[in-house]
């Protein structure tokens, strides 16, 4: 299924922002700027040092509906996203943080307005990042397509990894574990949620206390009920939320070359793509911030 899809050799993006800075000369120049254009960019190409590119894969889902992902890396900010909307509606998009080895994910959940809710509800998970995860982003840059019309199916489909956030994030501090988080979750605001295992690591690695919270525990209150199974929707309940990464990029894989002299050297030619489902625990205050978690 990833025949059409191959790593470039070549550095064919210029950096994020020198991009953006491009776009805004382009639509105020005029003809007779076109030399000075010229040394422009190539000025431009001697000093942007980072990658930056997006690829639009299609992919089908679990449940048989072909959503589209968009995958954007940034080598210079050593960054990765991967975004598409489930069949629910929700908008999903995962953040892998190289610098930081963080990883993001964030659920834009539709909300229930006969119910009271708002139009949709943000969550934001946090844990550590994992280097054999998925690919570095200086090589997701130069990920090439030849067929963008392919509806893609992952080779390896990973095992589902089950988390009990037993923490939150304060927003206003969030920044000491990655940059990313506070753009990426302002709209969660109190649900920020990570493992109690990751909290443990940040602050070996210094960080500091207060920016968590820990949420009561299931072995402390053993009387918090599963939201799915509580009927009042002002009980505090442990909630649970599930999604699936369908297709990404997890490996690279090599391909071997000879030169004229019969030197043998190996290369990266194209990905292994994979799939990964997450299963996260958390507790709410209420049953209303958890009404996609009921019985059917």
């Amino acid at each position: 299924m990833n025949a059409d899809l191959w790593i470039s050799p070549r550095f064919f993006h210029l950096s994020c922002s020198v991009l953006r800075i491009l776009g805004m000369f382009a639509s105020c120049i005029s003809v007779a700027s076109v030399r000075i254009l010229t040394r422009l960019c190539a000025l431009v190409l001697l000093v942007a040092v980072g990658l930056c590119s997006e690829l639009r894969v299609r992919v089908r889902l679990a449940d048989g509906l072909v959503t589209e992902e968009v995958l954007e890396a940034d080598s210079e900010r050593d960054l990765i996203s991967v975004e598409f909307k489930q069949g629910d509606g929700a908008l999903i998009t995962f953040v892998a943080d190289f610098k930081q080895d963080v990883k993001i994910f964030r659920a834009l959940i539709l909300g229930e307005l006969e119910r009271g809710q708002n139009q949709y509800q943000a969550l934001c998970f946090i844990s550590r990042l994992s280097r054999n995860e998925i690919i570095p982003s200086e090589s997701m840059a130069r990920l090439r397509q030849k067929n963008p019309q392919a509806i893609r199916l992952a080779e390896e489909r990973r095992g589902l990894e089950q988390l009990t956030m037993s923490a939150v994030v304060n927003l206003t501090q969030a920044s000491q574990l990655s940059s990313h988080i506070h753009n990426m979750c302002s709209e969660a605001r109190e649900a920020i949620y990570t493992r109690e295992s990751d909290v443990k690591h940040w602050l070996d690695k210094g960080v500091d206390g207060s920016i968590f919270e820990v949420l009561p525990q299931t072995t402390e209150a053993p009387s918090f009920q599963a939201c799915h199974s509580t009927k009042d929707l002002w009980q505090p309940c442990l909630c649970t939320y599930s999604l699936r990464l369908e297709w990404y990029p997890c490996l690279l894989k090599y391909c071997r070359s000879r030169d004229t002299t019969g030197k043998s050297s190996t290369y990266k030619c194209g990905i292994k793509s994979c799939s990964k489902g997450y299963h996260f625990t958390f507790y709410v205050p209420q049953k209303q911030l958890c009404l996609w978690d009921e019985e059917t």
